[in-house]
């Protein structure tokens, strides 16, 4: 299916359009507005009557019933098929990862398009990808990286590409050769090869960095970006940090690291370091407004001052903390310090898609600490985490994550029949409305630059039915030789990490459950 190409000029009929977030946290709603829209850009958000009357031969999209929204944004995504999908099973994150070597793999292209279009057709226009690595020669990372961004392209998605880079540490939390040193033979000699195809020298991924991001600016600079990922502090010698915030800062480019997403991580700096993970980054002069840290679950008081002086935003990503028993993150200690926390949705939501007003819900939910008085994020609050405050961590900021005038027609249209039915009473706050009572998937049309990429609630620039009968084709086939081996190896892998984990943390006794390092012990 070929979308027909887009009218460069038309008009948005709406109910009501959520404009963005006010100053005093409450929803900025135009009720009965119109959306000009002229070659991908905003040009006005008036009353729909006044700007029909105006505009009489132009074409309309929406109608009475659509309630219109910015296009939201997934601020932490890795890549498509989900783990659980391809056979992984749901465990803590030190587990989880290392069986993702024995997952099989459809492709850049194809697995792109996959979370892609759930993104989509559930109202995500924009994504920032954070691809788990690079292999081989840059030859080779330049395929991958171009495939991804392709497929984006393709579907009709803005994409900030980023890839993980680690130098250290790749199966535990211990350098590679040490542990590979006392696996058996064949386990060493299977594992050593890979690894070390997976670790360049930094200088090497800096210097491609800088040339493919000075490609893609010069290709697609309105919908492509790219920032640097320094994968976490375990896997990352502080001079491949610095040499990426050094290259960040030379390049004017966002960085995004993934931080104390368990406890194990925590515990890790302060064995190593003496000190938390967020203040030896610190000490490293790693911290400023260029930096997003990736889930954060594991900051305490003092970690939340730092980041709240630094200027530097956290992408909270509440399903993951979840579902790899990670824990949740003091996002409400965040919010009393003026920190911008985006959303992501990670690998995948609690539903195991990519439903961004479903993690919203979950975030809007998850937060309601007891107590009569107890501060609690508003649904504005959550919003404006999956908008403005996503889009200011992506490289695309002060261009999307609002529907003013001069930002870029990224336009979500949800049916207002489908949030209402049978009743919803007038007092209900529209934002509250759609966070709460939207459906699954529930975009009906989308736009992202002006150009419909949504159709009656279906991606309409890729044949999507075609895409998942080739994922199934593929899937369904009897493994290779190739994969047959990964498989065994990994599942021969796994034995020697979780005796490592065993040795390297031991338990000192159950301790009681907590959600952060911010919990206090209940008072009974």
């Amino acid at each position: 299916m070929t979308a027909q190409p887009p009218s460069k000029e038309f008009l948005i009929q709406s109910r009501a359009a959520i404009i963005g977030v006010a100053r005093d946290n409450t929803g900025e709603v135009v009720e009965r507005a119109g959306l000009h829209v002229k070659d991908g850009v905003i040009v006005a958000v008036e009353p729909f009557d006044e700007l029909k009357a105006g505009h009489p031969d132009l074409p309309v999209e929406g109608d009475g019933n659509a309630i219109v929204l910015p296009g939201l944004i997934n601020g932490h995504h890795h890549s498509g098929l989900t783990p659980l999908q391809l056979g992984v099973p749901l465990e803590p994150l030190e587990f989880w990862l290392p069986q993702f070597r024995g997952m099989r793999y459809v492709g850049h292209r194809l697995d792109t398009l996959y979370s892609a279009i759930e993104m989509l057709e559930a109202g995500t226009t924009t994504v920032q990808h954070i691809h788990p690595g690079l292999s081989g020669h840059p030859d080779d990372w330049t395929t991958l990286s171009d495939a991804v961004i392709g497929a984006y392209r393709e579907i009709g998605m803005r994409s900030s590409f980023s890839f993980m880079i680690r130098d250290r540490n790749q199966l535990v939390h211990e350098d590679d050769e040490p542990f590979l040193d006392r696996l058996p033979e064949i386990d060493a000699d299977y594992w050593r090869p890979r690894l070390a195809s997976s670790k360049a020298p930094i200088a090497d991924y800096m210097a491609w960095f800088e040339r493919r991001k000075a490609h893609w600016q010069g290709m697609d600079a309105d919908k492509v970006s790219w920032q640097l990922a320094p994968a976490n502090l375990h896997w990352c010698t502080d001079g491949c940090l610095t040499a990426i915030f050094d290259t960040a800062e030379r390049t004017g480019s966002k960085v995004h690291m993934h931080l104390v997403e368990t406890h194990l991580q925590a515990e890790f700096a302060q064995k190593h370091y003496g000190k938390s993970a967020v203040q030896h980054l610190s000490d490293l002069g790693c911290l400023g407004p260029n930096l997003t840290l990736g889930h954060g679950i594991w900051m305490d008081e003092d970690d939340l001052d730092l980041i709240g002086s630094c200027g530097c935003s956290v992408c909270h990503n509440a399903s993951s903390g979840l579902r790899l028993a990670s824990g949740v993150a003091p996002v409400n200690d965040m919010i009393r310090r003026k920190i911008p926390v985006a959303l992501g949705i990670d690998q995948s939501g609690i539903n195991d898609d990519r439903d961004m007003l479903q993690e919203m819900r979950l975030v809007w939910s998850l937060h309601r600490e007891p107590g009569l008085w107890t501060p609690r994020p508003s649904a504005a609050h959550v919003f404006r985490m999956a908008t403005e405050h996503a889009a200011a961590t992506t490289g695309f900021e002060g261009r999307i994550g609002r529907l003013d005038p001069g930002k870029a027609a990224d336009v979500v249209l949800l049916d207002w029949k489908d949030i209402a039915r049978p009743f919803i009473d007038e007092r209900v706050p529209l934002l509250d409305a759609v966070l709460l009572r939207s459906r699954q998937m529930p975009a009906k049309t989308v736009f992202v630059g002006g150009e419909k990429v949504v159709d009656a609630g279906r991606v309409i620039s890729i044949d999507r039915e075609q895409v998942l009968e080739e994922i199934s084709d593929i899937l369904s086939s009897a493994l290779s030789p190739v994969e047959t081996e990964a498989r065994e190896r990994t599942e021969a892998l796994m034995s020697h990490i979780r005796n490592w984990y065993a040795e390297a943390y031991p338990a000192s006794g159950r301790q009681p459950y907590r959600f952060n390092s911010l919990a206090r012990r209940p008072p009974f």
